[in-house]
């Protein structure tokens, strides 16, 4: 599914027009993305937590030459689906 895909799906769901519903998804989009890069953890009940977490600088090597390298630290993002939507993709009520 595309962001075009969830705005289609906004525009016939709430009967917005499509520019509305292309804003309103984007306002999501945008606020979910400030809220990341502050660091802050996103709940969705009954769909999961989307959470940014810190990963520490390590070693490394290259695969191609066998030199060992370091790996700078950084910030990755991690989404962990709740047991609703585990239980829901897996066919189970």
């Amino acid at each position: 599914m595309t962001k075009a895909d969830l705005i289609e799906n906004v525009y016939l769901k709430t009967g917005f027009s499509k520019k509305e519903s292309a804003e309103i998804v984007e306002m999501v989009f945008d606020i979910m993305k400030t809220n990341l890069e502050d660091g802050e953890k996103i709940k969705i009940a009954g769909f999961g937590n989307f959470v940014v977490k810190e990963k520490a600088t390590r070693r490394g090597r290259n695969p191609q030459t066998g030199d060992e390298i370091e790996i700078t630290s950084r910030r990755i993002l991690t989404f962990k689906p709740s047991q609703v939507l585990k239980a829901s993709i897996n066919g189970e009520e």
